[in-house]
């Protein structure tokens, strides 16, 4: 946690702290701070061994789960982009229909663009 704090901004603190709490508190502060501290530490170690004995084997593997898959845009663009093998055509009734979808079917799985000669695909049921 504090990793990236070196000696001048520890005697920093402790100067600023000094003069706000003057030299009389300050042992004291410094004592609360520290059995707050250990408190501190003593619930989150008792919460973590509840968790433990609660969830057993399955918290082993909520702990390797990797909870940015689940945040909204990346879930979306999994589910939308997700390895699909073909895209779904729609075969209408009209030879004209079975052409253009089987022409936009081809487009999407080349990457090519279509053929200009016949008529863009058409979906009669999302008009």
């Amino acid at each position: 946690m504090f990793n990236n704090i070196g000696w001048g901004e520890i005697i920093i603190i402790a100067v600023v702290a000094l003069f706000i709490f003057g030299p009389e508190r300050l042992p004291h502060v410094a004592k609360d701070a520290a059995d707050s501290l250990k408190k501190a530490r003593r619930a989150l170690t008792g919460v973590r061994e509840q968790v433990n004995e609660s969830l057993g084997e399955d918290f082993a593997h909520l702990r390797d789960l990797d909870i940015r898959q689940y945040h909204p845009k990346t879930f979306i663009r999994n589910q939308l982009f997700a390895d699909d093998d073909e895209p779904p055509l729609h075969t209408g009734s009209t030879a004209a229909s079975k052409v253009a979808a089987a022409t936009a079917a081809n487009t999407y799985t080349t990457g090519q663009s279509r053929d200009r000669s016949t008529p863009a695909p058409f979906d009669s049921d999302a008009t």
